[in-house]
C-alpha cells in the first residue's frame, strides 16, 4: 500500500531558494520515509505564501490556505517541520495550526474530522531549548484537529553560531530517532488506511 507524505516548513524564511535548518531536518525525515516506502511530495514552504489570519478553510481575499489545507488532507502523513523562535514554534507553525482548526466544523456523520486516520511527525529545530515545549504546543494542537503525533528534533548550543543545516554530519541519535518517527508513522499511517477510526 503506497502512502504519501506531505511536509510543510514553517520558517520565517519566505524565500524558498535560501535554505533552512528546518529543511535539512524534513530532508532527513523524508530519506527515512522513502526506505519505508512512503513518497514525500514537495515541501511546501508556507511563509512564501499568502497564508492568511483566521481559523476558517478559506479566508478569502487571495488566501492561498486552501490549495495547502487540500495538500495536507490527500496525504496520509503530515511533516510538520518548525525551528524554534524564542523558546516556542515559529509564528508561522501557530498561523497554520490556527487555520487547522477549521477541521472542528467540517465533521462527517460520524463526527470524524477531515484530517481523522491521519498521521503527523514534527520536525523541530533550533539553537537554543525549547524542543519539548515546542513539541508540547503543537501535539496538543495536532491532537485537538485529528492526526496522531511523534516527533524528531536537534538543538544546538544556546546562543551558538552552528545551525542543524550546518553540521559535517547528523548526530546518531537524531539519526536513530528519525528512522523510528519515520518507520512507525509509516506502519500506523498503513493501518490507519486500511481501517480508518470509526469515529
Amino acid at each position: 500500500m503506497k502512502l504519501r507524505a506531505q511536509p510543510i516548513n514553517c520558517t520565517l524564511k519566505g524565500d524558498a531558494s535560501k535554505p533552512s535548518s528546518t529543511d535539512a531536518m524534513i530532508a532527513l525525515l523524508a530519506k527515512e520515509f522513502k526506505a519505508c516506502d512512503v513518497k514525500a511530495a514537495e515541501t511546501i514552504r508556507i511563509a512564501s505564501l499568502n497564508i492568511a489570519a483566521g481559523v476558517s478553510s478559506d479566508e478569502g481575499n487571495g488566501d492561498e490556505w486552501p490549495g495547502v489545507r487540500e495538500k495536507i488532507l490527500a496525504a496520509d502523513i503530515l511533516i510538520f517541520g518548525t525551528p524554534i523562535w524564542m523558546g516556542q514554534p515559529s509564528s508561522v507553525a501557530k498561523r497554520v495550526l490556527e487555520r487547522m482548526d477549521a477541521f472542528f466544523d467540517e465533521t462527517d456523520k460520524q463526527g470524524r474530522m477531515p484530517s481523522y486516520s491521519k498521521v503527523a511527525v514534527v520536525a523541530i529545530v533550533g539553537n537554543e531549548d525549547g524542543a519539548h515545549h515546542s513539541f508540547a504546543e503543537i501535539a496538543q494542537s495536532l491532537n485537538d484537529t485529528g492526526p496522531a503525533v511523534a516527533a524528531c528534533y536537534w538543538v544546538g548550543e544556546a546562543m551558538g553560531s552552528v545551525d542543524f543545516k550546518d553540521l559535517k554530519t547528523t548526530p546518531k541519535k537524531v539519526a536513530q530517532t528519525a528512522k523510528m518517527v519515520a518507520g512507525n508513522a509509516a506502519h500506523l499511517a498503513r493501518l490507519l488506511k486500511a481501517n480508518p477510526y470509526p469515529g
